[in-house]
This record gives C-alpha cells, structure tokens and sequence, in this order.
C-alpha cells in the first residue's frame, strides 16, 4: 500500500454513506438502542455495547489501515490489550518484552500473579533468550516496536516466524507510529492493537484503542469477547477519533519533519548524554527501521545530563512542551517515564528495561519548528544551572 493510499482511507472513511439524507460526513449514532423490525427479527444493530454504526465506520477504516479483516474498537488501549488477555487460559504461556509500556507490563505480570497464564518476560532483541522463551511454545507473544520510551527495534517479520514455527500467535503494539508508518499485519503479525489516543486521534481530546485481526475467525471470536466484557468504545469517541483519522498521513508527515530537527538539535547538545531515535544511522535498529516502516515516527528520548535534579529545571523551565502523560497529539508534550507512564514498574524492573532517573521522553508536535528548538533550548539552558 502506498502513502497515497492511505491517505486516501483515511479521508475517504464514512464519507458519502447517508443514504437518507446525503449528509458527506458520517452522523453520530448515540442511540444506546435499536428497534427490532419484529419478534425475533433484529436489524445491523440492536444495542451499542454490541454493535454502533459510528464504531462500525471508525473500526472497518483502521482494520483497512491496517491490511486486516475485522476492527474492534475499545473504551482505551488498554482495554485493547486486555481483550487479547481473553484468548488465553491458566495454562497458556505468554511473551512479553522487557521494556513494553509500563501500563501492558503492569497487565500482563499482575494477571499472571493471579494464574490467569504464564507469563515469560525477556528482552526480545537478545536472539538467544528469544530462542529460548519460544522453545517453552507460548500461545502469545506480544511485541512493541518502537519501544516505549527507548524506541527499541524489534524485527517483526522475523519474530513472527519464528513465533508461529511454536504455534504462538503475534499481537504487536502499533500505537507509535499508526498504521500511516507502520503495517505490523503485513508483516506476519496475527494481531495488532493502539491507542488511539495517540496518534490516530491525534487532538489529545479521547481517550480509546482499537485492534485489529488478520483473519476473519480471530477477529469474530475477539469481537465477541469485547461484547461479553462490556469494553468496546463509545459512539461520540469513535467519531472524534474518525475525525482525527482524516488528517493523520498529514499530521505525520508534518510531526516526522519536526521530530528530526529536534532529535538533530539534541545529539549535538551539551546538555545531552545520550538521544534515543530510530532515525540516526548510528541507531541499533535503523536498518530494521527502514525495511519495516516507512518514517521514523515523532517519537525520542533522551538522557540528560545531572540526573533528577536536571530533569525537574528542565520541566520548569519550559513553554511549549507541556509536562504530561500521553504523547501523539498536535501538541509537543514531554514526560518522565521513571514517574509518569512506567511508575507501574518496580525500580528495578525500570533499571533492567534501561529507564532511568534522567531518562526523559517527548512527543514532538507541530508547532512551528523554531519554536520548539527555542523552547528546549532555554529549558536545557536552565536544566545545567548549579550541576
């Protein structure tokens, strides 16, 4: 698929469908019930936990995003992940990466405390304890790639080949680049998952996630417990997030101009120890970077130096990057993952996945771009006074 495809898609989505009234865009249907033609005679839809015309246009534009047969649309991401929870029993193993999402880590080890299933947690870019977690034959390994924060690669192609010679199915993390960089069911992937949230919606106004499956059965059975536990997304959520879809090829090009002056601007920076962005050549998964996506993303991360105290001038001493959780909205926004989005994580599970006390993470928006490097360059300027 091309870029102009999906741009295409992604505008096209809903559009032109009202066949009562020819309304160009499609209508909010927040009508939290539907008459029956009859006894026992249902139409499309009969109740929106079930089934909504407005989450049925958004789920059917992601899953063609995507490449995939059935789109399911959920309250958050997180209620995304925890659908996937649903196809696996007491006795079903389970691979994780390390450095996942605070939020997906935390998921996955606290259900397993309670044996819902297995649970192995490894660094998926050590091959040989990848080997070794997929010879125990897991019914699920989940990837996310990038990394959140330290934008690790992870091959997917590769790991899903691997993953399916055990029998595993694949469930990998879209939500840093969305569908317009990245297509992880192209790939090999059974299943994969946002928040859309992030970049999808991209106006930090809904909070929500869709998955999406490659084959039509997987889709209906996890279609079915999406109803059963009561988690799929509202009708007014899914057209704000319709909504935002419209204009995503577009806010992505603009936030991937913008994000690599910034990563530029931070490499060279005396401040900095260390940047984390997939678009440097010197990067450990650039190359697998350029096969698998088609941009870099407005994503990085970075060290700075004089730890803590260093991060706290940063923060204070900013403008336009606005200290909060969450990241892929038109706005620039920064974070501290150790205290923000990974707080879920022991300390030492943080250490291990490599996030430290002055590991800060950003979201680069599309401000105009001599604004944003001012901006951090008075916080960074700020961030060294009395180190």
């Amino acid at each position: 698929m091309t870029q102009n495809k999906i741009a295409t898609i992604a505008v096209r989505a809903g559009i032109n469908t009202d066949e009562h009234h020819g309304a160009v865009i499609p209508a909010i249907h927040l009508s939290s019930t539907y008459a029956l033609k009859g006894f026992n005679d249902k139409r499309q839809f009969d109740y929106s936990r079930t089934g909504n015309p407005t989450r049925a246009t958004f789920a059917q534009a992601i899953a063609d995003l995507e490449q995939g047969a059935v789109g399911i649309v959920t309250s958050t991401g997180m209620s995304s992940v925890h659908l996937i929870c649903q196809l696996l029993s007491t006795e079903d193993l389970v691979v994780i990466p390390h450095d996942c999402y605070g939020g997906s880590f935390r998921l996955f080890t606290h259900l397993a405390k309670r044996g819902q299933f297995k649970l192995i947690v490894v660094d998926q870019n050590n091959e040989q304890a990848l080997s070794q977690a997929l010879a125990q034959k897991p019914k699920l390994v989940l990837v996310e790639t990038p990394s959140n924060p330290l934008l690790r690669l992870i091959d997917i192609e590769k790991v899903c080949q691997a993953s399916h010679d055990v029998g595993a199915l694949v469930a990998v993390d879209n939500t840093f680049l969305s569908p317009a960089l990245q297509q992880p069911l192209l790939l090999g992937a059974d299943i994969v998952f946002h928040s859309t949230t992030k970049y999808i919606n991209g106006h930090s106004d809904v909070v929500g996630g869709v998955l999406v499956t490659k084959e039509q059965t997987l889709g209906e059975e996890l279609a079915w417990w999406a109803n059963c536990i009561g988690i799929t997304g509202s009708a007014f959520d899914s057209y704000l997030a319709l909504r935002g879809l419209k204009t995503l090829p577009v806010r992505m090009k603009q936030h991937q101009i913008n994000a690599e002056q910034v990563a530029t601007f931070l490499k060279s920076h005396p401040a900095i120890d260390v940047v984390y962005y997939p678009g440097f050549a010197d990067h450990p998964g650039h190359e697998i970077a350029k096969r698998q996506q088609t941009g870099f993303g407005a994503m990085m991360s970075f060290e700075v130096k004089g730890g803590v105290e260093a991060v706290k001038k940063l923060f204070a001493n900013l403008e336009f990057f606005t200290l909060a959780q969450s990241l892929g909205g038109v706005e620039s926004l920064i974070s501290h993952p150790s205290t923000m989005t990974h707080a879920g994580m022991e300390i030492a599970a943080q250490l291990e996945a490599g996030i430290t006390q002055s590991l800060v993470r950003i979201s680069v928006g599309i401000e105009d771009i001599e604004d944003i490097l001012a901006d951090l360059q008075q916080g960074l300027a700020a961030s060294q006074i009395g180190i």
